[in-house]
């Protein structure tokens, strides 16, 4: 597949109060070239006083093949990327996602998170934000099942339906491949019952690039600030980028 140019597209016909703080967000079934202003009617991209951009990120089709690194978790074992007090899968993180990542049989993983009320966004529903940090931590930790610690390149989420507070998320992720230090992968979130079935199509999807490197280089500036300033030595058995 070959990746799409980010085009821009200047404004045409300015309209009085279409500025970045009042256009509310991209209407998903007309997509980005229409826009909502604040007097709920639906305006183009040539009618906004801003420059418009319209992006695409594409997963290359000639990745290098991965391969599970042999020291990692088992399949059906638990895999954690960072300390107990990490938002997003630390048991003792206040107010953390608590995200359980378990490994798959061979680069894929599944997770589970509940959606509790502190995460509200809009009334009854997760926050869009707190959505992409879940789908950030199941794919980074993901990563970890071919032995190279990563940190986020690029991530886009496709919000397919909304996600009611008081429902569980089963997020199933794999590693589509590599380039050099570029690991791509991809993860899809479904609503889940008691029982763990899904109860409907995907609510959400990921697409994500993820950048390998050595932990203790790249944290050494800043691991001071750290609740757990050891950590990055922990890493120390996994392989370099």
């Amino acid at each position: 597949m070959r990746p799409r140019r980010i085009r821009s597209k200047p404004s045409r016909s300015p309209v009085p109060g279409a500025t970045r703080a009042n256009v509310v967000r991209v209407n998903s079934e007309r997509g980005v070239d229409a826009v909502m202003g604040c007097s709920g009617r639906w305006k183009t991209v040539s009618e906004l006083d801003y420059r418009a951009v319209r992006s695409s990120f594409a997963v290359p089709d000639d990745l290098e093949a991965v391969s599970r690194h042999p020291d990692i978790a088992a399949p059906g074992e638990p895999m954690r990327y960072h300390h107990a007090l990490c938002y997003g899968c630390g048991d003792d993180a206040p107010n953390g996602l608590h995200v359980r990542v378990v490994a798959g049989e061979g680069v894929d993983s599944t997770a589970t998170m509940a959606v509790v009320p502190w995460m509200e966004g809009g009334p009854g529903l997760i926050h869009g934000g707190i959505l992409s940090a879940a789908f950030d931590e199941v794919m980074g930790t993901t990563s970890l099942l071919i032995g190279l610690p990563v940190v986020t390149g690029h991530l886009e989420i496709d919000f397919a339906k909304p996600i009611p507070i008081g429902s569980t998320l089963r997020f199933t992720a794999e590693v589509l491949g590599r380039q050099r230090r570029k690991v791509y992968l991809r993860s899809v979130a479904h609503i889940v019952d008691e029982t763990g079935t899904a109860v409907d199509e995907p609510v959400a999807v990921s697409h994500s690039l993820f950048i390998g490197i050595d932990p203790r280089q790249h944290f050494s500036q800043h691991v001071a600030n750290s609740q757990r300033p050891d950590e990055h030595q922990r890493w120390a058995t996994y392989s370099s980028p």
